[in-house]
Order: C-alpha cells, then sequence, then structure tokens
C-alpha cells in the first residue's frame, strides 16, 4: 500500500513529511520526496511494493499503484498541480487550500488536515489542474448483449480469470473469505496460482459467514485463519474503525468492524488479499433489487456502482491499508464492469435467484451449497446484526439524541447508533462546516 501527499509551495517539505506521516499505516518502509515545479510532491509504501512502486514515480509525479484501473497520482506541472483518480475511485485522494492558498492534496483526511481543514474529495475518474476539474470518464449504461447466457457465463469466466490472474502475480495474495458467493468465487479462481493459498474469516462465535468460509476453504484447499470475536472486542474496536475509515455513517462503520479485524488477521500472513466487493452491484445482488422492474435494474445497478468509492470501496481499503496491506477488488477490474453493464438485467436476476450469471460463470468450481447461497450483508453473516444499534439504544438517551443530532453543517445524524458513531468521530476530527467529502449510504436507516 502506498500513501502520496503534495502541497504547492517550494517550502512545504516539513509539512508534506507531517501529512505522509499521518498515514504512516499505510507504509513508511521507504520514501520518496519531489521538489519540482514550485511543489513538494511525496510517497511513501511497504517494502514489499517498493520495486514497483518506485518504479511508476518519476521526477515530477508520485502515484499510488495497486492494480491495473486502481490508482491515484499527482503530477506537477508548469500549470500547478495535476491530480487523478482511478474511474471507480478504489484509490482514494483528497484535496483542498491551506489558509494561505496553497493546493495540497492526500491519500486520506487525516493526512490532509496535518495543513487545512479544508476538505474535497476528487471524484473518481477526475483529474485537477490548478483550480480546474475535470471528468475523464463517467460510468453509462451500455447496449444490452445479445449473446446467449452461456457465451456471456463463458465470457464472464475469461474476464475473472484474467483479472485474478494479472493481480496475484504482483505480490501473490490471499483472501478475505466470508463464503458468500463473491469471494468464494474469487478465492477458488486464485487457488491454482498458489503453492499455499491463506484465507481469512472474521465473525461472533457460530456466525454463519465462519460456517460457511470453513466449508468452502475445505473444498479449495486453501489455509484458512478464522477469528472468533467477542462483542466486548467488537464494541472496543468501534473507534479505532473509525479513526481510518474516516467516517460516522451507520451502515459503512458497522460492516467495517468485522472487515477491519479479518485485515488485521491477514496482516501477520499476506501482504495482499483479494476482496469479493462489488459483485452486489455489477449483478444485482441486494434483495431490494428484485423489486425493481427489470428495464429500470440497469440504470439502479449503475447507480449503486458508481457510489461505491465512498462507502464499501473505502471501507476496503481501509481496512486493509489500517494494516499496511493491499486489497485487490478483482471484481471491479475494468474489463469485468464493462462486461457486465453489458450482460441483460434478466441474466443477473433469473427466477428470484440474484447474481445469476455469477453463479452460472462459476458453476463448475462450487458445490451447490456454496454456489447458491443467499446474500447476507457483512454484519449479518458475521453475526453483528443487532448488536451495535442495542448498544447505542443503552447509551444514548432520547433528550440527548435529540440535543446532539443535528450539525453544524445543517445535516441531521439518522439514529442512535450514528450518533455514537460520530461522537468519536468529532473526537478524532472535529467538526466541519462542510461534510460534502463524506459518503452516505444509500437507503441507510432513519429514525
Amino acid at each position: 500500500m502506498t500513501a502520496i501527499a503534495g502541497i504547492q509551495h517550494p517550502d512545504g517539505k516539513e509539512k508534506v513529511g507531517e501529512m505522509l506521516s499521518r498515514m504512516s499505516h499505510r507504509g513508511d518502509d521507504w520514501r520518496h520526496i519531489i521538489e519540482k515545479n514550485g511543489a513538494i510532491l511525496g510517497a511513501s509504501g511497504t517494502k514489499p511494493q517498493e520495486k514497483s512502486a518506485l518504479k511508476i514515480q518519476n521526477e515530477n509525479m508520485v502515484m499510488e499503484y495497486v492494480s491495473r484501473n486502481h490508482y491515484a497520482s499527482a503530477k506537477a506541472t508548469q500549470k500547478g498541480l495535476e491530480l487523478k483518480r482511478d474511474q471507480l475511485g478504489i484509490s482514494p485522494l483528497y484535496y483542498g487550500r491551506t489558509p494561505d492558498g496553497e493546493i495540497c492534496f492526500a491519500s486520506e483526511v487525516k493526512g490532509l488536515l496535518a495543513v487545512t481543514r479544508d476538505v474535497h474529495e476528487l471524484p473518481p475518474g477526475h483529474a485537477l489542474t490548478g483550480t480546474t476539474l475535470k471528468r475523464n470518464f463517467k460510468l453509462t449504461q451500455k447496449k444490452k448483449r445479445t449473446d446467449s447466457a452461456e457465451n456471456l457465463a463463458r465470457r464472464l469466466r475469461e474476464k475473472l480469470e484474467s483479472s485474478v490472474g494479472m493481480r496475484i502475480a504482483e505480490l501473490g495474495a490471499g483472501s478475505w473469505l466470508s463464503g458468500g458467493i463473491d469471494s468464494t468465487a474469487i478465492a477458488a479462481i486464485a487457488r491454482p496460482h498458489m503453492r499455499e493459498f491463506h484465507t481469512f474469516t472474521a465473525g461472533l462465535e457460530n456466525s454463519v459467514d465462519i460456517q460457511y468460509a470453513l466449508m468452502a476453504a475445505r473444498h479449495i484447499g486453501s489455509i484458512q485463519h478464522t477469528r472468533t470475536v467477542t462483542i466486548a472486542e467488537l464494541l472496543e474496536t468501534i473507534p479505532e474503525v473509525i479513526y481510518h475509515l474516516e467516517s460516522f455513517d451507520a451502515l459503512l462503520v458497522r460492516s467495517s468492524i468485522l472487515n477491519f479485524l479479518v485485515a488485521k488477521l491477514a496482516s501477520d500472513y499476506v501482504p495482499a488479499v483479494f476482496s469479493g466487493e462489488g459483485g452486489d452491484e455489477l449483478f444485482a445482488g441486494y434483495d431490494y433489487l428484485k423489486d425493481i422492474p427489470e428495464e429500470k435494474l440497469q440504470e439502479e445497478l449503475t447507480d449503486i456502482i458508481a457510489r461505491l468509492h465512498n462507502t464499501a470501496l473505502q471501507r476496503v481499503d481501509r481496512s486493509a491499508s489500517a494494516h499496511g496491506t493491499v486489497a485487490y477488488v478483482g471484481l471491479l477490474d475494468q474489463d469485468i464492469v464493462d462486461l457486465a453493464l453489458e450482460i441483460p438485467a434478466e441474466y443477473k436476476i433469473r427466477n428470484g435467484v440474484e447474481k445469476w450469471i455469477l453463479r452460472k460463470a462459476v458453476s463448475d468450481l462450487l458445490p451447490e451449497n456454496l454456489l447458491m447461497r443467499k446474500k447476507a450483508k457483512f454484519w449479518q453473516g458475521g453475526g453483528v446484526e443487532g448488536i451495535i444499534a442495542e448498544h447505542a439504544e443503552r447509551m444514548i438517551t432520547d433528550h440527548d439524541f435529540g440535543a446532539e443530532r443535528n450539525l453544524v453543517n445543517g445535516e441531521a445524524l439518522n439514529t442512535k447508533e450514528e450518533l455514537l458513531y460520530y461522537r468519536i468521530f468529532k473526537e478524532y476530527f472535529g467538526e466541519f462546516e462542510d461534510l460534502s467529502w463524506m459518503g452516505r449510504t444509500k437507503g441507510a436507516p432513519v429514525s
């Protein structure tokens, strides 16, 4: 993993050093500092990525490069800093101006806060040069393919194999494994590439994710590592999760706790992991999507794919980077995304089965009980559902919720659980008059 930071000022080396230090969890085995065109740019990272990371840094550019279409970069040009972010926003990047008007940027908000409280998120597929923001890519609906289901499944499988193969060749990798179709399919495809393949799961005792992950690991022949979490550990981990996540969005925080703990477990064994993130958005994995008319389904999927960058992908990035590891989101390779947007809705939800085309594409790899497992949200499968909300109900009175739920930026917190998270967020980061840089989960619960 790599952190990048910079400032448009020739005497900003010390400030850039402090920005990188605040993101040292992303990797601080090496640092690369550039002084060019009146700007200071810096990058730091982990040893396993040192060779490939430094190879793409040059005399006027720093870059976080994880794998194909997973990057963020900054270049010092004659026109000022030029910032770029990948098409889906898999790599994070924020920017702002210092009190003296200097443009600055960092991979995480906490790095930017070393020099400013003016925080903006660079949107996915955009470039910022000086003060000019330009869109280089827009996720759009595509013309439906007319291929047979068999041909589409075959093409999808080919692209899955290619995506996993090219990524595992970089560092080698293990896999986060929930036992759901997305992570299990990726792990099954990755397994033959490694002499020893490690898989990782976290959940409360007897949670369904642990049970299905053990079945999946036995089937593919991986070395399975399971972290059984107590309720006390779950609650104790929340502040650390919020610090790294930089969010108080209730569904995002809740879904990140076990992800954070499984990432910590994985970091003891492998430098990189695969995540199954993106399958629900590409192939219609959520229950509510079954209620959307078929002719409207692709429009909804395009919308939720475009929202991934500061919700689920933020969870994946911060959980991995908090422990100095890399997370590969192989399902979100651009070739797979392009194909998924062309696959007709009738092959995504078929006879009430969500992600039907993905299941068909990997049907030879998995037994029926794994292939047809129903979708469970991260906190549901891990056994977390209800525990934190009940804890928040005990900790926060109705009076306190009414008194504290309205924020200085004009937004209102939805639930006591969200107030619990916001109190912790405010201790770390203070209050913001503008929170437009922080993503909110679509369909989040309200009080």
